[in-house]
């Protein structure tokens, strides 16, 4: 079996509080794009499955997220044998793009049609808690208020058609890091979430775009958050409504009205970075 596995954006992340149990209650805005990974799923050759990707670094048992995802699948359905799923990466690994949860996500649909287990796209986004925070999500795909740890999930209005530029510098970002670094009583900056919500339903882009931010950018290291803002000030010049960072980074993205604009965003920053994206909503 074929399937896409489409990364996601976050328009905006805030975080509210820290929950007893150590985790973060967050609220994000979160959208799917067409930037994907490319996955092909069959029966297992052998008796363990395996997770190849084209990117050798990444595991190949069940460390990988979509192996993962095939456990947690079986576990909760019942069904389903060994699976060997090969992977051709496009999106950006620990880029905030929730790469590997859109791989998981992607398995969790092929086993439910190769199984026939029918299963709903919430029932199956329930099973892809246990694998990732952000596996609900991609399960669902499109536009979505995302509260708890990201696991609750309500459909928003989709954002209205226009490209939007990824560029990932060539920097990883630890999570655990920025949370540490989260006092939450001292948060200042704050996006507007209702103010895109609302801005979504009117289908006003450029009012969700000057809307949008991430709070995790005011605890970067000063030296990071100087070159995610050189991003930003980039897509801007070309045009973009508004530019922000997405999930714990370090990918920066812009949302433009303008194919031309975001062609000519792209190639400036091409200059500098490899990994530089012009995609599309989903």
């Amino acid at each position: 079996m074929e399937l896409t596995a489409n990364a996601k954006i976050n328009l905006t992340l805030d975080i509210l509080r820290k929950r007893e149990d150590g985790y973060h209650d967050l609220q994000m805005v979160m959208q799917s794009v067409s930037l994907a990974d490319h996955l092909t799923v069959a029966p297992a050759q052998g008796e363990e499955g395996t997770a190849v990707s084209s990117l050798h670094f990444l595991p190949t048992g069940g460390k990988n997220l979509a192996q993962a995802a095939a456990a947690a699948f079986r576990r909760a359905a019942g069904l389903g044998g060994q699976i060997d799923v090969t992977i051709r990466k496009h999106i950006p690994v620990c880029a905030g793009l929730a790469g590997g949860s859109a791989d998981a996500a992607a398995v969790l649909h092929a086993m439910n049609r190769m199984t026939g287990a029918g299963l709903s796209p919430a029932e199956l986004a329930k099973i892809g808690e246990s694998v990732g925070s952000d596996v609900p999500f991609c399960v669902l795909g499109g536009t979505a208020l995302a509260e708890g740890r990201g696991e609750l999930l309500t459909p928003l209005p989709p954002l209205p058609p226009c490209h939007i530029v990824i560029c990932k510098p060539p920097f990883s970002i630890s999570t655990p890091q920025l949370f540490s670094r989260v006092n939450v009583r001292k948060i200042v900056r704050r996006p507007d979430t209702a103010g895109v919500a609302a801005a979504l339903d009117a289908g006003d882009l450029a009012g969700v775009a000057r809307r949008m931010y991430n709070v995790f950018e005011d605890v970067l290291e000063p030296r990071r958050l100087a070159e995610i803002g050189e991003i930003k000030s980039v897509l801007i010049d070309c045009g973009a409504l508004g530019a922000s960072m997405s999930g714990s980074g370090p990918s920066v993205f812009g949302l433009f009205e303008d194919e031309a604009g975001a062609q000519d965003a792209c190639g400036r920053l091409r200059e500098s970075y490899r990994d530089v994206f012009l995609c599309t909503p989903q």
